[in-house]
């Protein structure tokens, strides 16, 4: 039997296994709205230290990771410095969070911060710039299915039928189970990528070099600019230490903002097994490092491979490994796209509906049936949002980084807000909207005109969170205070 299928048998029984693994936890939550979004508030560390790891690592791991490294070199190790203090904010907000969601009900990001600055305006504008972010970041994870499953097939089959059945896949097991669903598959494709990761990482550089040091040493007699901080640009020319250091902050700052994330402190069972999770946490960035190295063992070996996010399944095609092996990988690279893909499309349609359509027509969410109806929107939701990146995914051409990259400009202007609901009363409405809508106008304008940013290759988002500081600030102090009562609530939880 060819390889090819061998490997494709393979990614089968481990796309059925999934879906098993997806669907029978959703059996014991209960069927409500927090049953589906929060899973009735009851996991934990185990599974919380999975679902945060593994649906923040994805394709872009397993595939623009790698390609960082191939192209740019070690530019990549921003990936790593970002992640590592990205999560330090949830040790100290993601507590509070939880039992603010416990107090009053809340299972969005959006309603903690609506809640807190008395604005359903606030709620929509959020729901848009989330699903904004969020369909770019699907995209990434449809198009790293599709790679891998082309490139194990020599283009018999191809990206999109690829991308189109693991994600299908997902779409069922996210609207049977909802968020449960998700906790379990993240725990189950966590745990198998970081052993693929690992055995990549240091199979390759020995068998193409003779290990890891012998690798690095080649690379810096053939190209050794690569070795040199901060690494290469897209194009070509060396990075500078603003576009760098702007990278890892803009990142970090938007790193426990993304909704998908931010949420899953309502799912917490306690307050100790969410700090547990994220003082664990830093652990899952060592997964990063035999991702890296996958990238730089093709650097000297096989230079020239265009897309670079396609390095990893095309060194698997070049060197003469099992059939059982490459289906195992490709397995494994499947896992990390849909540990990411499912979080995001389920948290997504959540918010779509909870923050936006049910605040622009809260009547058709009242009456007896009211939660079994917003239950069903979700889950419509999902469908919607999974066919709209699934069109994206076929016809885009973007970088894989450079489509998560500019998503995270907007999601960091989140950050602000946030901070001032928990640790500054002064903050006002007028002023948590006039800094988020100044920020996410000002990133878009750098995002599309970077030729305009006063120190070349800063990243859109530092520039958006200077004017969003400074609104946030300027126009709380110069408006009336908020309802202290209300205000009070969130300092003292």
């Amino acid at each position: 039997m060819e390889t090819w299928i061998v490997a494709l048998v393979i990614c089968g029984i481990y796309l059925v296994v999934t879906l098993a693994t997806g669907i029978i936890p959703g059996l014991k939550v209960s069927k409500s709205v927090s049953g589906y979004v929060a899973a009735d508030r009851s996991m934990n560390t185990l599974v919380l230290y999975f679902v945060m790891g593994a649906s923040i690592f994805s394709s872009f791991a397993f595939l623009g990771g790698p390609g960082w490294a191939y192209s740019r070199g070690v530019a990549a190790l921003y990936i790593i410095a970002y992640g590592v203090i990205g999560i330090m904010p949830l040790y100290f907000i993601g507590p509070r969070t939880r039992r603010l969601g416990e107090r009053f009900g809340f299972i969005t990001q959006a309603e903690l911060l609506a809640h807190r600055f008395d604005s359903k305006l606030l709620s929509v504008v959020l729901a848009v710039l989330s699903v904004a972010a969020f369909v770019p970041y699907l995209v990434i994870q449809m198009e790293g299915a599709g790679i891998i499953v082309e490139t194990l097939t020599e283009g018999r089959v191809s990206s999109a039928v690829g991308a189109g059945v693991a994600y299908g896949v997902v779409v069922i097991y996210v609207l049977a189970s909802g968020v449960m669903g998700v906790g379990w598959t993240n725990t189950f494709q966590g745990a198998f990528m970081m052993v693929v990761a690992w055995f990549l990482g240091l199979y390759l550089p020995a068998k193409l070099y003779g290990g890891v040091g012998p690798m690095f040493d080649q690379i810096r007699e053939a190209k050794p600019y690569l070795l040199d901080m901060p690494g290469l640009a897209g194009n070509g020319d060396p990075w500078t230490w603003a576009a760098f250091g702007s990278a890892v902050f803009v990142s970090a700052a938007g790193f426990t903002m993304w909704p998908h994330l931010f949420m899953k402190s309502y799912a917490a069972k306690s307050d100790r097994a969410l700090r547990l999770t994220v003082v664990m946490y830093p652990t899952f960035q060592i997964f990063l490092v035999p991702i890296l190295l996958i990238g730089f063992a093709g650097v000297v070996m096989f230079p020239d491979v265009r897309p670079a996010d396609s390095i990893l399944p095309f060194l698997l095609t070049q060197l003469d490994l099992s059939p059982i092996l490459i289906g195992l990988v490709c397995a494994g690279t499947l896992a990390a796209s849909m540990s990411s893909g499912d979080s995001i499309l389920h948290s997504a349609a959540s918010i779509a509906i909870r923050d936006g359509v049910r605040q622009v027509a809260p009547r058709r969410f009242e009456g007896a049936a009211a939660d079994e109806r917003e239950r069903f929107l979700i889950r419509a939701a999902v469908v919607a949002l999974a066919l709209v990146a699934y069109y994206f995914a076929v016809v885009s051409q973007v970088s894989l980084v450079a489509l998560l990259l500019a998503a995270y400009g907007g999601v960091a202007q989140i950050l602000p807000p946030v901070l001032a609901a928990f640790y500054w009363s002064r903050a006002t409405r007028a002023g948590a909207l006039s800094g988020l809508l100044g920020g996410l106008l000002v990133n878009c304008v750098f995002l599309f005109n970077p030729e305009l940013s006063p120190i070349a290759g800063m990243h859109e988002g530092f520039w958006g969170l200077l004017v969003n500081v400074t609104l946030l600030i300027g126009v709380s102090v110069a408006t009336r205070p908020d309802d202290q009562e209300r205000v009070q609530a969130f300092r003292e939880t």
